[in-house]
């Protein structure tokens, strides 16, 4: 019972975490303008994985999204692998545990099978989540690189990576801080390392209970006891009482008709 309530937790928390590396990944909020001490406050701007927006103080919003993909900077394309890797793996993950349930019956599937199932559907739910969270760290360092030395005469997140990300490169380049989908991937990271560690905990469960089921028949031969009855008039156990009666039948006869002790053989 255990072991199947620790399964289903874990795949709750690991779905959870899977829609949640998801949606960090298609947010636009990675990056957002910092508005302390910033000379232009009519114009707010913010930059994700795939797009680059601007939003004005009338409420006007316009993205642009990245035409190039050799012109961004080599960090932020290992950023893009690693999220859409951990999506994957996390999506191949709950697909066998899905199968793997135990409160589930899948045709006449094991328990040992099912256990390696949800093992290495755990295994995929920690690479998921260690791959989300280095993705999302890896942003998060540029960014703090470039909050550090980037002014308002020019730099940024392009100065720091080799090139700029949807034009944010300039005389008066903002800078930017972490913004709303880095804690949403964050969050989404842990939960898929704290899912996957549920379910291995629930193969060691699932492994001692198919280790404790032996699947056979038992045989007992069927012996025959025999009880000796003796008889309770009698103290000795070689009374001769209880012998059996001996036919006398073969005994020769005397002349007299009387009869004989003497026994003879015929062959």
């Amino acid at each position: 019972m255990a072991a199947t309530l620790c399964q289903v937790m874990g795949f709750l928390l690991s779905l959870l975490g899977v829609a949640g590396i998801i949606a960090a990944t298609g947010m636009d909020q990675w990056a957002t303008e910092d508005l302390f001490d910033n000379p232009v406050t009519a114009v707010f701007t913010y930059s994700g994985l795939w797009n680059s927006c601007v939003r004005q103080s009338s409420g006007f919003t316009e993205c642009r999204p990245y035409f190039t993909i050799l012109g961004l900077p080599a960090l932020l394309q290992a950023v893009r692998a690693l999220m859409i890797i951990g999506i994957v793996l996390g999506g191949i993950g709950c697909l066998i545990a899905i199968f793997s349930m135990k409160c589930l019956k899948m045709g006449n599937m094991e328990d040992s099978i099912k256990a390696t199932m949800t093992l290495t559907s755990g295994i995929l739910f920690l690479l998921a989540g260690a791959c989300a969270i280095a993705g999302v760290s890896a942003f998060a360092n540029l960014i703090v690189q470039s909050f550090r030395f980037t002014t308002y005469a020019g730099g940024g997140i392009g100065g720091m990576g080799g090139g700029s990300i949807g034009g944010l490169s300039g005389s008066l380049t903002p800078r930017y801080t972490f913004g709303p989908a880095l804690f949403v991937g964050w969050i989404g990271g842990a939960i898929l390392l704290i899912g996957g560690i549920m379910m291995c905990l629930a193969c060691r469960g699932m492994a001692s209970d198919s280790k404790e089921r032996y699947d056979g028949m038992a045989y007992k031969a069927s012996t025959q006891q025999t009880i000796y009855k003796t008889d309770p008039r009698s103290n000795s156990r070689y009374d001769p009482k209880s012998r059996p009666a001996i036919n006398d039948s073969y005994k020769a006869h005397s002349v007299d008709g009387r009869m004989s002790n003497q026994r003879f053989d015929y062959v």
